[in-house]
């Protein structure tokens, strides 16, 4: 019989608030190859580097290529993104902390109001270049589409260069822990254990990983939107606080349990089938 691809109410709330910390809008569901319905639209294709209607720019990520500010330019750090809306909000990263802002599209540009930002400390040169994108994208905006480039244009002629991502698939990708979800609320994990949760699903319905200590293996059932997984095989290393407190949130979600699963660019979440539970991974660097 096949399974119903709408969550509860409950799921719906567990799944928002896995997502909060990690992705502005959910895109769906992904089949294990990353080609099922969760699969973000096509990049807009753009000609000759015309500039294009900025409405190309809503309904895709877009990853921070680079930065020239004053005809000097500076590689984006690893993960700063910008997605955009047909509601006219915008967020994404910087490269460490993330932001969000309401934009209104005419034509080819596209105005950046006041905007929020969280005020994590991070690595100086991080720090440098999101002053540098946070004071360029404001304003007035020029957007130039070239094949799956975006360019934007300030008044005075720095430019911001965006290039289209895909979602990653389920299969065969690093998902690395970094969310953990009981009914409604979400919360990063543990201090300390950052990246110690890792799972990968293989194209021939297993499942293995590290659960925050000791290492796994399972069977993992994919059938639309569900994943259903088999009793874990672990081993059965005692280790310190808190990875046993990270490894037993991680194994509740995944031993012998059924799960609704979604993919929203590069951020996995699974949840349990009662929507107790869940836990939200993203997609280690290298990965799609």
């Amino acid at each position: 019989m096949q399974l119903s691809t709408q969550p509860s109410t409950r799921r719906r709330h567990l799944a928002v608030g896995l997502l909060a910390l990690l992705a502005l809008t959910a895109c769906g569901t992904e089949s294990a190859d990353g080609t099922g319905a969760g699969s973000s639209r096509a990049a807009p294709a753009g000609d000759s580097g015309s500039a294009q209607p900025a409405e190309s720019l809503t309904g895709v990520r877009w990853n921070v290529d680079a930065l020239t500010v004053d005809g000097r330019r500076t590689k984006a750090p690893a993960g700063a993104h910008l997605e955009i809306d047909t509601k006219g909000r915008a967020g994404g990263s910087y490269g460490c902390n993330r932001f969000t802002a309401q934009v209104r599209l005419d034509g080819d540009t596209l105005t950046v109001e006041q905007g929020l930002t969280t005020e994590m400390g991070c690595e100086p040169a991080v720090q440098r270049f999101e002053s540098l994108l946070a004071g360029a994208f404001k304003g007035r905006l020029t957007a130039t589409v070239k094949d799956k480039t975006v360019t934007l244009t300030t008044a005075k002629g720095d430019t911001i260069t965006l290039t289209a991502s895909r979602p990653v698939p389920l299969a065969g990708t690093d998902w690395r822990v970094t969310t953990l979800a009981t009914g409604s609320t979400a919360s990063s994990v543990p201090s300390g254990t950052e990246g110690g949760a890792r799972i990968t699903f293989g194209h021939d319905g297993t499942v293995h990983g590290t659960l925050g200590c000791n290492t796994f293996r399972a069977t993992a059932e994919v059938s639309g939107s569900t994943i259903t997984f088999g009793p874990l095989t672990a081993t059965r290393k005692t280790c310190p606080e808190p990875d046993m407190r990270l490894e037993s949130a991680v194994r509740e979600v995944l031993d012998g349990t059924r799960t609704t699963f979604a993919i929203d660019q590069r951020t996995l979440t699974l949840t349990t089938q009662g929507g107790d539970k869940g836990i939200g991974a993203s997609a280690a660097e290298g990965n799609g």
